[in-house]
């Protein structure tokens, strides 16, 4: 094979293997709506950082990992799982085929209850100094499940969020979000790589 030919193969094969670890660790979004503002605003495109909540299957790893046994299946986050405060972006429990982004406030496990719109996690009142303005919303103690997270807009007057349909199963997790790269004059780090 003539050197030019290899040469141009090796950059045809290593641009593919850019652009697929590329595809399978971050994704653009853009922001519709008011119901993150003032953290997000309408229009805004965010970059997400889809590997940091992917999951490995432990069983499957064991399979080709000598002198290594998994009890029971299970996957698990190679970085970590959601944290309160970050802001994630999920595919919407009623239809998995639209993406949200909202701020996550209940941890799998917790108790959730809101009274005239503050957020009380397991009794104690939950300390939101990005929220600007709050409502008066009213919310029964929910016991999340093992694998749910509960999830707020930061504009608490104009959000769909787990108030109405839920929490959000570990499945419909898509990344957290990153950063604001659109528009150059709102550019922002947010949560940060990991």
């Amino acid at each position: 094979m003539p050197r030019i030919a290899r040469e141009f193969l090796e950059a045809v094969i290593l641009a593919l293997v850019v652009f697929m670890v590329i595809q399978t660790s971050v994704q653009n979004f853009k922001v519709e709506g008011s119901s993150m503002d003032p953290t997000l605003a309408g229009g805004q495109y965010l970059l997400v950082n889809k590997l940091v909540y992917s999951r490995i299957n432990l069983e499957r790893l064991a399979r080709i990992t000598p002198f290594w046994k998994v009890d029971h299946p299970s996957r698990r986050f190679p970085f970590h799982s959601p944290k309160r405060g970050e802001v994630i972006v999920f595919h919407f429990p009623g239809d998995p085929e639209r993406d949200f982004v909202k701020r996550v406030v209940g941890l799998p496990g917790e108790l959730v209850e809101m009274r005239k719109g503050s957020v009380f996690i397991n009794g104690v009142p939950l300390g939101e100094a990005y929220i600007t303005t709050r409502d008066d919303f009213d919310m029964e103690q929910r016991r999340l499940g093992d694998k749910q997270y509960f999830v707020l807009g930061d504009n608490r007057r104009s959000s769909n969020d787990s108030r109405s349909w839920g929490p959000v199963p570990e499945e419909n997790l898509v990344g957290k979000v990153w950063f604001v790269y659109w528009p150059i004059s709102r550019w922002e780090v947010l949560n940060g790589p990991a």
